[in-house]
């Protein structure tokens, strides 16, 4: 299994945010400084209050909004359900298509959203016939 950890500023906001791209909180690993929510059976992303998250590192905390140090990515099973998860995050108040679409014929197609404490998260799909001949078969679309 994967646990993302995030910090964030308000943790009902981001609940909330979470719950309405698909994700299902984790009442058991959740309390008024941490909420876990589940993407899939594998990937679960921990929401954590900031003064929660800075006892896990002497580091600052960085402002998502203004820097970058990780880009998130899950994979989507096609590209309308790319672009519906794109829509439901805008809807949720994310910020959609931070970075460009990924437009690689029909090999690959991605789209990004802002959560709304900054994080970045990238939405994608990819034909998995061309996965199976690796990344030589990508380079070539974009070239």
């Amino acid at each position: 299994m994967i646990f993302v950890n995030l910090p964030v500023a308000d943790l009902d906001r981001s609940i909330a945010f979470y719950e309405a791209i698909g994700g299902t909180k984790e009442p058991k690993f959740s309390n008024d400084k941490a909420a876990m929510i589940r993407l899939s059976g594998t990937i679960h992303v921990m929401l954590l209050a900031h003064d929660f998250y800075q006892g896990f590192t002497p580091k600052p905390i960085a402002d998502a909004h203004a820097t970058s140090a990780v880009l998130l990515a899950i994979s989507a099973g096609s590209r309308s359900a790319v672009d519906a998860a794109i829509d439901r995050a805008a809807a949720a108040g994310g910020k959609p298509d931070i970075g460009p679409k990924q437009e690689m014929g029909e090999m690959m197609y991605g789209r990004s959203f802002e959560d709304p404490d900054g994080h970045h998260w990238e939405v994608m799909w990819m034909d998995e016939a061309a996965a199976e001949q690796g990344a030589d078969s990508f380079e070539s679309v974009g070239a």
